[in-house]
């Protein structure tokens, strides 16, 4: 097997970020959700992770900044997502090695956690835990179970708190 090249996005990536998402998903709502991102000042461009395969996309990652209040407290974290690997080369370690990336990346940013809406199931794997754990919630409108997050700082999502999630997510959940 080829290695799995994992780096950050550049401007001749973003049609292939668009395939990615599109084959994945089957429709636009995420390609969309991903441009409007990039727009926004939420968006980090090295935080925006492809994945290559013999020199082809097939993988796509994107972390942006999102707030964790409580009372008069806040703090910056990370929001995985979306993420998408063409389906025809699923289960070949492509998001796994996307998510380890983003790990990384949050670690050199000095970001306290990451939360992402998504599959708990997949992510507990990468040491997630259900967020409602730790009382943190967000703003979309998915199920409790379905918000996950993983500390980088011990004690950051101690006490719990409010995820707020950028406009642009809010429109497609």
């Amino acid at each position: 097997m080829h290695e799995i090249i994992v780096r950050s996005e550049t401007p001749d990536d973003i049609r292939a970020i668009d395939v990615v998402h599109l084959s994945a998903f089957q429709g636009e709502t995420e390609a969309q959700l991903i441009s409007a991102l990039r727009k926004s000042s939420e968006y980090i461009p090295e935080l925006s992770l492809v994945a290559e395969l013999n020199g082809r996309i097939v993988g796509h990652l994107l972390l942006s900044k999102v707030s964790l209040k409580r009372d008069e407290w806040e703090t910056a974290v990370f929001a995985l997502g979306p993420m998408a690997v063409v389906p025809s080369q699923s289960h070949r370690g492509i998001g796994s090695e996307l998510i380890k990336a983003a790990i990384a990346k949050a670690r050199e940013y000095e970001c306290s956690g990451i939360v992402v809406a998504g599959h708990p199931q997949y992510y507990h794997r990468f040491g997630f835990s259900q967020a409602s754990d730790w009382g943190v919630q967000c703003n979309l409108q998915v199920p409790t179970d379905a918000l996950t997050a993983l500390e980088l700082v011990p004690g950051t999502l101690e006490g719990g708190g409010k995820v707020e999630y950028p406009k642009a997510f809010a429109e497609v959940f």
